[in-house]
């Protein structure tokens, strides 16, 4: 397998590694074999693995709950108001169309999450909107 040279005091050694099984090494020292038992069992190099962290959970999307008397309707994506399709005191149904928002050149549909009645309309149409804010109250 693979030959070392040594120096001890003056002396020389020409030390062969013959085979190495699990924890014994048969090796030759100046043409004397030995077998060597070692005390550790030599520990094999493992491949790294790649440790991501945790990604980020995804915004939750509006709850509501039966005791509340308001539903704000928020902004899914940030963009902007192409038109309003209710107005104050109009009484919906749930799935309704409320307004349109332009998000990336793309018409995006916002509907009513539940049946109620429009109490205010927080935006204009024209105006730009961060993800999140509120465009419309029901009751």
């Amino acid at each position: 397998m693979k030959t070392y040279k040594f120096k001890v005091n003056e002396n020389g050694y020409t030390v062969n590694v013959k085979s190495h099984e699990d924890n014994i090494i048969n090796l030759e020292v100046n043409g004397t074999s030995y077998d060597v038992i070692m005390s550790t069992e030599i520990k094999k190099t493992k491949t790294p693995t790649l440790v991501r962290s945790a990604s980020k959970q995804p915004a939750a999307p509006l709850q509501t709950t039966p005791k509340s008397q308001k539903t704000n309707i928020v902004a899914p994506i940030p963009g902007v108001i192409l038109s309003l399709n209710v107005k104050v005191g109009d009484t919906i149904k749930e799935n309704d169309l409320l307004l349109v928002l332009e998000a990336m050149k793309m018409e995006n549909n916002i509907v009513a999450e539940k049946a109620g009645v429009v109490a205010s309309i927080k935006v204009v149409v024209g105006q730009q909107v961060l993800q999140d804010a509120i465009l419309i109250e029901l009751e």
